[in-house]
């Protein structure tokens, strides 16, 4: 029996192709099969198109853990992020993307559920791949995940919102100001009694719950009755809901900030249905500028958030910290533009 046949009966025994498999096929060294794959540039266009050729042949699949333990890089980013389905996170995904395809990095992109054990979880199996770098879409972190990362030393970033922390790497901006920018602008406009309606509850929502009272308060028009706040998961229709609810209860309501814009969609809707007039009888506001918010009738006044942005910048000093490099800036503030528009 050759030595290809000796392989290739390897790998029926093993159920998977081997890079000494590839190696035998194409007529070459491992050490230049395993070149040709990861440093294609370093062998002749000959070589390399054989080896591709087995590999095709083969259905070869390289074994990144291992590179990654003999090279101490895996070319692995982790992302995590709250949710798949939600707008806002998929357009910052696709800015991670457009930032780490130049260096051929893959993402392991993992949902969180916005749940600190679901992240728990995650991260525990994630860092079983020797990610060269995490991506996190939260600030707040469980002691379980910063006792993992303290002890697997691999750098992160923190997305969306900005720590306060020096030693924590971040990129977004302030959701606090951002919440405390709409509520002024509607109390500019004269309103004085303003309504909030939040849902998830995550970080995000309660820390632009935080800036609203904090303008209110500034104002002297403080009050929790305003407030309707619940876990959860935002939709359209519980923005509907809730808006039935806080009108129910405080029918005096005369602006209702929604923290974000599914929910300012559904109230929207719901006033539109019971033959609430906008702005005239109440005005609604959202958060994140979501693609619909300027074609609604009336248009949503909300606040335009750079997620893309977010995700390319977060992903390019994530790639600086991974090279060596110490950052120009570890916390790096995109801020955020408020859209006036006919809802308010």
């Amino acid at each position: 029996m050759d030595k290809t046949s000796r392989s290739r009966s390897r790998g029926r025994g093993t159920g998977r192709a081997t890079l000494e498999q590839v190696a035998g096929m194409a007529g070459v060294s491992i050490m230049t099969a395993s070149r040709a794959l990861s440093q294609p540039k370093l062998v002749s266009d000959a070589t390399r198109s054989k080896v591709e050729q087995a590999v095709a042949e083969l259905g070869y699949v390289p074994n990144r853990a291992a590179r990654a333990l003999a090279s101490s890089q895996s070319h692995v980013i982790v992302v995590l992020v709250p949710s798949l389905s939600n707008a806002v996170f998929t357009a910052v995904l696709e800015g991670i993307h457009d930032a780490v395809a130049p260096g051929q990095y893959q993402l392991l992109i993992g949902n969180t559920y916005y749940s600190q054990l679901e992240e728990e979880k995650l991260l525990r199996t994630y860092l079983q791949s020797n990610p060269d770098g995490i991506l996190f879409s939260s600030q707040v972190r469980s002691p379980a995940v910063a006792k993992m990362l303290a002890a697997s030393k691999v750098p992160a970033v923190a997305m969306m919102d900005l720590s306060d922390d020096p030693a924590v790497l971040s990129v977004g901006f302030s959701q606090y100001e951002a919440g405390m920018a709409m509520t002024r602008h509607l109390i500019a406009k004269g309103y004085t009694r303003i309504g909030f309606i939040g849902a998830q509850l995550d970080e995000r929502t309660l820390r632009r719950a935080d800036g609203y009272r904090a303008a209110m308060a500034a104002a002297g028009l403080a009050d929790p009755g305003l407030e309707l706040m619940v876990p959860e998961r935002s939709t359209i229709a519980l923005g509907a809901g809730l808006m039935a609810q806080l009108m129910a209860l405080r029918p005096d309501c005369d602006a209702v900030f929604c923290c974000n814009d599914d929910l300012a969609h559904g109230a929207v809707f719901h006033c539109q249905r019971q033959g609430i007039r906008i702005p005239q009888d109440i005005a609604v506001c959202g958060f994140n500028d979501l693609p619909a918010s300027a074609w609604m009738m009336p248009s949503l006044t909300t606040v335009d958030t750079p997620r893309y942005q977010i995700g390319f910048e977060a992903a390019g000093l994530l790639l600086q910290v991974i090279k060596g490099e110490e950052p120009a800036e570890r916390r790096i503030d995109l801020g955020f533009t408020l859209r006036d528009r006919e809802s308010a």
